[in-house]
């Protein structure tokens, strides 16, 4: 076989893989092929008109969200059973007779709760037979579905969840239940939104789908290729070019994509060849884009189908999940470049020609700082113009940023249209020279706008997430109808403007269709993950698990996450990254946050919630199972498992950063009180980053020895972790004595917390001491803000006793109860603050590099 025929059969295997996990493999012809795209479009176009205000305004189509819920899960079983074959032997290019069935079948049952829902709300709680076996078939469909558009591993576990559910009785003590009726559980599974229609597949009807959208159509408009061009002509010169720019590039199609595989073909299929050309092995060249595509997700603003579920599971808006996760995702990114830049250095590699434009360095450096001071003013001047428009205009500011919006976009197409479209060089060609920085990034410019679009409705309007995916998927569909004839226009008779309405319609409804048929495994997914939810909270399993994980970790903080991460990777070896989060945060994140709280560590949901999220993502390249790095592997023609090894050395910088996070909140900018805080922070956070790195690489600026090593990984735990010395010179916290209370309590801002060292008896007689934060109003005193949190209290001179607790009161939500006893009164101890420890780490540093220079100065034996 030539090598043509083996790229090609390597390729084959490649789009197989992608299709099989993401928009499903079968593609048949004829009729079939027809009602399948048909079907896809459509249920676009649902969730076009269920997103947008039209039918709020218009008085007609008004759907509320259980029903919305019902039809999305029923578009995504029935393109699961007719997109996805059922067994590797099925047929690809046609549709079996019993495949219809079971769509239809399975669709029936979804869309059951919509049509008859108003006699379902009459009879809730007390199903007819009908009910329960239009249940019980929609589980077992839902199940089928599942296992054809993601694998065996959800439908296991979900089945799992579901044999627990009636198996109660009969499970060792630990997790006995009292078990529950079929007619229950189906009821409480399919009927309510308690299950399979819970919280889940509601985020996945109002927000995912519209995201997974909008980037199916920036793809199809080409952005992918834009910013793959502008990441290679800004970093291909370097060291290592194109493995930097493949982290770059890659980390740029995170928002385009929230696949981690889909992401490594669409990036790695030009970037792998021209790494391996400059010396990266292949299993290296593969490694590297496994590790920039999984971490795609982590980056803001789009975060994949997780973010937009923490939303809704830990109450905070999606702007503050952005905040929380932008500063790990950046210094993760930042150190995945310098992993790669110590390789090339290691590897003595060039970068790829770059074509010289006649300017000097100043002039270039005098164009970037020109176009970020720019950028920065436009900006500034968009920020408080709009601002200024709306104190007069009102809602009229709206039209009138429309209009601007539009006048840029018209301006940056006349403007990308006279420099040439932007086209994939060969990777396997003789010789590749960069394309020229300047007119690469102007030939797309304009494909910045939508993101603007979504990031300023996110951020400056605060609109949901949902709108704002909407009204930036709005402007995709402006562009990808008419980026096109508008080009042909202003090229006066280059392209034919005909041809180009024709090409950018025909673009926007395969981007519709795309978009569907990329989120069929994501619908199906967030519905499985339901019945994990849905026996949680029927069978009461949430409260077994806490005293089942403080067993096995003897209560010991650090044990519990390290079970938690081993949790996340192995079951996000099998499930996807949506599906994990929901089946491990349902789980495990109540259970870190109250053994947290027993062991006086104070753990912020959001943080808990986030370290499910990266290690489900590092799962996607964890050996043996891996499928980014089998994608990789295909395109390198290396080892998948010597790949995925690879990958995972290299992400171990992103393993590490959840233990951080827990420990020290402010690297999700919690607690952050200052500008200069703020700075610290971050170039703190940089440094360590990139310490760690160089520790892991076994080089920084010459190869480190053993020793060296083991410095910059303390200097780097110093940097991440100050706190953790100066808490062994100067305690964080004093107690103070609880017949205090009133008059601590009394000096809380109104907001504030006041926490607690308490010990009672639990729900099961067990004798417990936590720490409990105690949110406290705005009364005048002490007692009274104790009483206006539901606390009364029975204070002596040596003990303080709660005699009653408020029903649905604060009190009763930080998990205080009657008979408790006020240990005492946590207070912040008044102490230096921790960022001195910053200093002697530092110093420490700089011994190491001048200790490294010296040796520099020989020639390098790596």
């Amino acid at each position: 076989m030539s090598q043509d025929d083996t790229y090609k059969t390597s390729n084959d295997d490649i789009q197989e893989l992608v299709a099989q996990s993401d928009s499903g493999a079968r593609a048949p012809g004829g009729l079939s092929g027809k009602l399948l795209w048909g079907i896809a479009l459509a249920w676009a176009l649902f969730q076009l008109w269920y997103a947008s205000p039209l039918p709020f305004m218009l008085d007609f189509g008004v759907i509320n969200d259980s029903k919305a819920r019902a039809v999305h899960l029923a578009f995504a079983i029935f393109l699961a059973y007719t997109a996805y074959p059922a067994l590797k032997s099925s047929p690809r290019f046609h549709i079996p007779w019993h495949d219809w069935l079971f769509a239809l079948g399975g669709a029936f049952s979804a869309a059951y709760l919509m049509i008859f829902e108003a006699s379902l709300a009459t009879r809730a709680g007390a199903p007819i037979t009908a009910d329960i076996v239009v249940a019980v078939a929609g589980m077992l469909l839902l199940l089928e579905a599942t296992r054809r558009a993601l694998g065996p591993p959800l439908m296991v576990v979900a089945a799992l969840f579901l044999i627990y559910t009636f198996a109660g009785p009969y499970m060792p003590d630990v997790i006995a239940h009292k078990g529950a009726s079929l007619a229950k559980a189906m009821s409480h599974q399919w009927l309510t939104t308690e299950g399979v229609f819970g919280v889940a597949l509601g985020v996945s009807t109002s927000f995912v789908f519209l995201f997974v959208l909008f980037g199916a159509l920036l793809e199809k408009a080409g952005a992918g290729n834009y910013f793959t061009q502008v990441s290679f002509s800004l970093l291909g010169h370097m060291r290592g070019g194109p493995a930097k720019a493949a982290v770059v590039s890659s980390g740029l199609s995170g928002l385009i994509s929230g696949s981690s595989i889909a992401n490594v073909v669409t990036t790695g299929t030009f970037t792998i060849p021209l790494m391996k050309r400059v010396g990266f092995p292949a299993h290296k060249a593969g490694a590297v884009e496994v590790a920039a595509s999984t971490n795609g997700q982590l980056t803001p603003p789009i975060m994949g189908a997780a973010a937009f579920l923490m939303v809704e599971y830990v109450g905070i808006s999606y702007i503050e999940v952005i905040q929380h996760a932008i500063l790990p995702a950046l210094i993760s990114y930042i150190a995945l470049i310098y992993i790669v830049h110590l390789e090339a250095l290691k590897a003595g590699m060039q970068g790829l020609p770059k074509r010289d434009d006649g300017r000097t360095l100043a002039q270039r450096l005098a164009t970037w700082c020109g176009i970020v001071l720019g950028v920065c003013l436009l900006s500034l001047g968009l920020y408080y113009g709009f601002g200024w428009t709306k104190g007069y205009l009102g809602n009229a500011s709206y039209w009138l940023m429309s209009a601007l919006i539009l006048l840029a976009y018209v301006f940056l197409v006349r403007y990308a249209a006279s420099y040439p479209d932007l086209t994939m060089d060969d990777p396997d060609a003789e010789i590749v020279a960069l394309p020229q920085t300047g007119p690469t990034v102007k030939s797309g410019l304009y494909f910045l706008l939508p993101v603007f679009v979504l990031v300023w409705c996110l951020t400056v309007e605060r609109f949901s997430p949902g709108l704002s995916a909407f009204w930036a998927t709005v402007f995709m569909i402006a562009i990808v109808l008419t980026h096109k004839p508008l080009k042909a226009m202003f090229r006066s008779g280059e392209e034919r403007f005909g041809g180009g309405v024709t090409a950018g319609f025909q673009d926007l409804l395969d981007g519709l269709v795309a978009g569907s048929r990329n989120m069929i495994g994501i619908g199906v997914a967030t519905a499985a993950a339901g019945i994990v939810v849905g026996t949680v909270t029927l069978t009461g399993i949430g409260l077994v698990m806490t005293e089942f994980v403080e067993f096995i970790s003897a209560g010991n903080i650090m044990l519990m996450l390290l079970f938690t991460a081993a949790i996340s990777l192995l079951l996000g070896m099998g499930l996807p990254t949506t599906a994990n989060y929901i089946v491990v945060s349902t789980l495990m994140a109540p259970v870190i946050v109250t053994l947290g709280a027993q062991q006086g560590l104070i753990v912020p949901l959001i943080a808990v919630h986030l370290f499910v999220f990266y290690f489900g993502i590092l799962a996607d390249d964890t050996p043996p199972v891996g499928l980014a790095a089998f994608a990789a592997a295909a395109i390198a023609r290396s080892d998948p498992i010597r790949t995925g090894v690879q990958g995972f050395t290299y992400d171990i910088r992103t393993a590490v950063l959840p233990f951080m996070f827990i420990f020290n909140t402010e690297l999700l900018l919690i607690g952050i009180e200052s500008i200069p805080h703020l700075l610290i922070t971050i170039v703190t956070a940089v440094i360590a980053m990139l310490i760690f790195a160089a520790a892991t690489q076994g080089f920084w600026l010459v190869k480190s020895r053993w020793y060296e090593t083991g410095l910059l990984l303390l200097i780097a735990f110093t940097l991440f972790r100050p706190g953790f010395w100066w808490d062994e010179i100067y305690p964080p916290m004093v107690m103070s004595p609880p017949a205090q209370i009133e008059q601590l309590a009394e000096k809380v801002p109104p907001g504030g917390y006041l926490t607690l060292q308490a010990e009672g008896m639990n729900i099961d007689g067990d004798m417990v001491s936590k720490l409990v934060k105690l949110p406290l109003g705005e009364a005048p005193t002490g007692a009274e803000k104790l009483s206006e949190a539901g606390l009364t209290l029975d204070i002596g001179e040596s003990e303080v006793v709660v005699e009653l607790v408020g029903f649905g009161s604060p009190a009763q939500d930080a998990g205080l109860d009657f008979d408790w006893r006020i240990l005492g009164v946590q207070q912040e101890n008044e102490r230096p603050s921790k960022q001195w420890m910053v200093v002697p780490a530092l110093a420490l540093l700089i011994i190491l590099a001048m200790l490294q220079l010296r040796r520099r100065r020989q020639p390098l034996a790596v």
